[in-house]
């Protein structure tokens, strides 16, 4: 992946000629109206980015390459802030986690749905929608710090869902703050499972 561009990353300027041949017909009517793309972990050639095409149904989902000369903005999960009325219980608690994860002083944001809503403006969320989190830790955060943070997140107006964002991929939070021998580390290359996702050379194959 394009060093410059992370995954979660909203990007804008895709034209709907940069898709393959065989893309269907609403992922064309989505560049075509000039919405953004959310890149995706995967490895590939300099000059182009991973990315997925958000279609207005679950279904609609489609991996795609963007040249990155046709980036026009980024919006990155950290630039996302809730600015408006929570009117929806995802929304809700964007506003209830905000201070707690500004407190760990590490850089994070919203992704999934509540991020390409509160990008966009257009209304892809509803009552039953869960936040999805991202926290960057570019050094290790022990077990105990992520049961602590995992214990403050609970109770909220809706399900959770954080990342924590490695260089080497995300972990789950929930996962991390466990006592298990091995995570899922989401990786460029594909999932596995890791001992310690800050530290993958230092580990067996």
């Amino acid at each position: 992946m394009n060093s410059t561009f992370r995954a979660h990353d909203l990007l804008w300027g895709m034209p709907p000629a940069q898709l393959p041949e065989d893309a269907p017909d609403w992922a064309r009517q989505v560049l075509g109206a000039g919405l953004p793309v959310v890149v995706r972990r995967a490895s590939g050639e300099a000059g182009s980015v991973p990315v997925g095409v958000r279609g207005d149904q679950r279904a609609r989902r489609l991996a795609a390459w963007m040249a990155t000369a046709a980036v026009r903005c980024r919006r990155r999960p950290e630039d996302l802030r809730l600015n408006g009325p929570a009117d929806l219980p995802a929304l809700v608690a964007l506003h209830q986690v905000t201070p707690i994860l500004d407190s760990t002083g590490l850089d994070w944001g919203p992704t999934g749905g509540v991020a390409y809503q509160l990008a966009t403006g257009l209304t892809v969320l509803h009552a039953d929608s869960d936040l999805d989190l991202l926290l960057r830790t570019p050094t290790p955060i022990s077990r105990g710090e992520a049961r602590s943070l995992g214990q403050a997140l609970k109770a909220m107006a809706c399900r959770i869902d954080l990342q924590l964002e490695t260089p080497n991929g995300a972990v789950a939070l929930t996962e991390w703050a466990t006592d298990s021998t091995r995570v899922l580390l989401k990786h460029r290359d594909g999932a596995r499972l890791v001992s310690d996702p800050w530290h993958l050379a230092e580990q067996p194959a």
